[in-house]
């Protein structure tokens, strides 16, 4: 399995995770990029979501994923999801 393939699992639970909170929580936890690491099978992922956009009618998240490798890292698996308000 490639690398990035191995990532999407974990992509997909960190976009559950996020799209499941209110506006109102996103744009309290979301003021400065959030990235941490997560482990999923002894292995270590960082996980990045920041606020793209923040309008009267909604917030606009993007999430991205990689495993720290180089250049792998470069370019994280992402996506982003809107919220309206």
């Amino acid at each position: 399995m490639k690398r990035r393939e191995q990532w999407r699992p974990i992509l997909e639970a960190e976009v559950k995770k996020w799209i499941a909170k209110s506006c109102a929580e996103l744009i309290a936890e979301l003021h400065d990029v959030d990235s941490y690491q997560v482990e999923v099978d002894g292995k270590q992922y960082t996980v990045e979501v920041q606020l793209f956009e923040d309008t009267d009618k909604y917030v606009h998240v993007g999430i991205g994923v990689d495993d720290g490798s180089l250049p792998a890292s470069f370019h994280p698996l992402s996506d982003s999801f809107i919220r309206e308000k």
